[in-house]
């Protein structure tokens, strides 16, 4: 009888010990599965839509026409504030970062969604698009607020200058190129074998439009990958040189595209691209599965 007691005892204090690690799990899976957090989730696929359609825009404007200026994701969230009604849309556009980054997190966290599962690489990845994707959403808060978007450190020249002047800083830049390389490679990948219809509900698409969704999903992927392709190996050569002025950022990738031999060709080309995957990710916010 005392036997027993201890052995339920010690049962109790096993269950009390994990009790808050799993009514987290618990809470996260609930929010996951809720209306709330499908809607979120697809708000952020219009958000980056629109983030990249900018983006995309301005380059291609330069490429035919040698006129405006390259741009990058702060510069498009400055785009949508200086428009008619430009504090609403981006308040919508700061809602749907958020929407996004939550939805990269949680992903990232639990591992899965209502509708998918990711593996170990890509809740690895989520993490990291959440963060900056919830830079961007604070980014846009800050804009609203009347605060500076951009602080004395945000372009990359800069922050790798910062960083160098840390314990290891080289190495930590360096490491910084490789992982952009790596997200380069990925996205490349994916992209030419067209692994992102797998995260689609292609079974609820017209023949017609897969095959629509499948083209600018490609050509969007590879333009995506060129580009953070660009921008990693820009960070290698800072960290190599020692020079933090070699750091570039998407708008610097673009920039260097640019003064390429066909360079107005090429960056039409991204341009192109970037275009195309801004469409596509709208195409995501109706047919991904969360």
């Amino acid at each position: 009888m005392a036997r027993a007691k201890v052995g339920t005892q010690s049962a109790m204090a096993r269950t009390v010990g994990s009790t808050p690690v799993q009514a987290a799990r618990g809470t996260g899976d609930a929010f996951v599965r809720s209306t709330a957090f499908a809607v979120l989730s697809r708000v952020g696929f219009v958000a980056r839509g629109l983030i990249y359609g900018i983006i995309g825009l301005f380059a291609f404007e330069v490429a035919v026409s040698d006129a405006g200026k390259l741009t990058n994701q702060q510069g498009a969230l400055k785009t949508v504030a200086n428009q008619s009604f430009g504090e609403f849309l981006l308040l919508l556009l700061a809602i749907g970062l958020g929407g996004y980054a939550i939805w990269r997190l949680f992903r990232a966290a639990l591992g899965h969604g209502p509708e998918d599962a990711d593996s170990m690489l890509e809740r690895l990845g989520g993490l990291g698009s959440g963060l900056v994707y919830g830079g961007l959403c604070i980014a846009s808060i800050k804009l609203l607020t009347g605060s500076s978007a951009a602080g004395p450190s945000s372009k990359p020249d800069q922050t790798a200058a910062g960083v160098f002047d840390w314990p290891a800083g080289r190495w930590l830049v360096g490491l910084a190129g490789v992982v952009m390389l790596g997200v380069a490679t990925y996205q490349f990948v994916k992209g030419v074998r067209q692994k992102f219809l797998e995260e689609l509900k292609t079974e609820q698409m017209s023949v017609g439009l897969e095959r629509w969704v499948t083209f600018i999903g490609t050509i969007g992927h590879v333009a995506r990958a060129v580009v953070f392709g660009l921008v990693g190996w820009f960070l290698l050569k800072a960290a190599y040189e020692f020079d933090a002025r070699e750091a570039v950022g998407l708008d610097g990738a673009l920039t260097k595209i640019l003064r390429a031999e066909y360079g107005p060709w090429l960056l039409g080309f991204v341009a192109a691209g970037l275009i195309a995957f801004a469409v596509y990710s709208i195409s995501e916010a109706r047919y991904r599965r969360i």
